[in-house]
């Protein structure tokens, strides 16, 4: 499956990731996974001084580091069959011009420029929750780099509502993730994913 995952943070993306990962792995099946596209990149940069210095970047040099690696990630959603991109380029389009460059205002290249690149079977994977859910999470479990202040969660809600709607990508589908567990959540993805899937990725759910 080639998927990219989007939705508010605090909505699942992560845990759907590694549900997915753990999955494969049980299943015969590797997934190349990057969920790093947030600033700064706690995936990649383990060390607190590292994120620092992302954090502190210029907005200039934010916006084209993020515009490079969005573009790299689309020639690995090509080369790669199964594929976990966590929030890629629609996060991206939400989160860059209000939180990493807002002096820029926004990618140089639009949502649709890249997605004009990607592969038919790509699965657009939209997560939400209630927005008190979110809060609660917030509170219960804080990021060290927090991106969306509880204050902003509608505002952010509402920006992906519609770029979600406004994706090229044709297979796609959405999860409330508001009453699942991480069990629950991969469940309920698995199950629903099955319309959208292409005969190679069809057939590989059969034989399992």
């Amino acid at each position: 499956m080639r998927l990219v995952l989007i939705g508010t943070e605090y909505t699942g993306k992560t845990t759907l990731c590694q549900g997915l990962m753990d999955w494969g792995h049980d299943n015969g099946i590797h997934h190349h996974l990057d969920d790093h596209f947030s600033i700064p990149d706690c995936q990649m940069l383990k060390s607190e001084e590292d994120q620092k210095i992302m954090t502190g970047l210029p907005d200039v040099l934010k916006e084209r580091f993020q515009r490079f690696q969005i573009a790299y990630h689309v020639r690995l959603i090509n080369k790669y069959e199964h594929i976990l991109l966590g929030g890629f380029h629609i996060e991206e389009q939400v989160y860059g011009p209000k939180y990493y460059y807002p002096s820029i205002g926004r990618l140089v290249e639009t949502s649709h420029a890249w997605e004009e690149g990607m592969p038919e079977d790509t699965i657009l994977v939209y997560l939400t929750a209630e927005r008190d859910v979110i809060a609660e999470r917030m509170k219960s479990d804080p990021h060290t780099y927090q991106v969306v202040p509880e204050s902003d969660i509608e505002e952010m809600q509402a920006a992906f509502n519609e770029a979600y709607r406004r994706s090229w990508l044709r297979r796609r589908l959405t999860i409330d993730t508001s009453e699942l567990t991480p069990e629950g959540l991969l469940e309920t993805f698995l199950k629903e994913s099955i319309p959208h899937l292409d005969t190679r990725d069809l057939l590989i759910r059969q034989s399992l």
